[in-house]
């Protein structure tokens, strides 16, 4: 059977990541997640993207035991069918107010 691919960051999505970066340090997993992403795997090849080191991100995923869900982990925005990120805009067909959507942009967690 064909999969899909997502594309799905960590930091922000996966993690209860919300600002002060720490490179060897990475959040604890957001509650829902692992759920999230086993009702997912069915149906969908999993990719995480994160730039953050592969290793790394494979060792949180490995302690989160989710590693089995995932089809690799890449720092680089791999062909998919969506792309489930905390810093993205979704283009609309219209450039009018992007600029200003660009602009006023905040992350989820900046606005709760």
């Amino acid at each position: 059977m064909f999969k899909r691919t997502l594309l799905i960051d960590l930091d922000g999505v996966l993690n209860t990541y919300v600002g002060g970066y720490q490179a060897d340090f990475i959040p604890p997993i957001r509650e829902g997640a692992k759920e999230f992403l086993i009702a997912l795997e069915p149906n969908f090849e999993l990719k995480l993207f994160t730039t953050r080191p592969p290793e790394l991100a494979q060792k949180w995923l490995e302690d989160n035991k989710i590693s089995h869900l995932f089809s690799e982990v890449t720092n680089i925005k791999k062909p998919a069918w969506l792309l489930i990120d905390d810093r993205c805009l979704t283009f609309d067909g219209n450039y009018d107010n992007l600029t200003e959507k660009i602009a006023n942009f905040t992350p989820w967690y900046k606005n709760h």
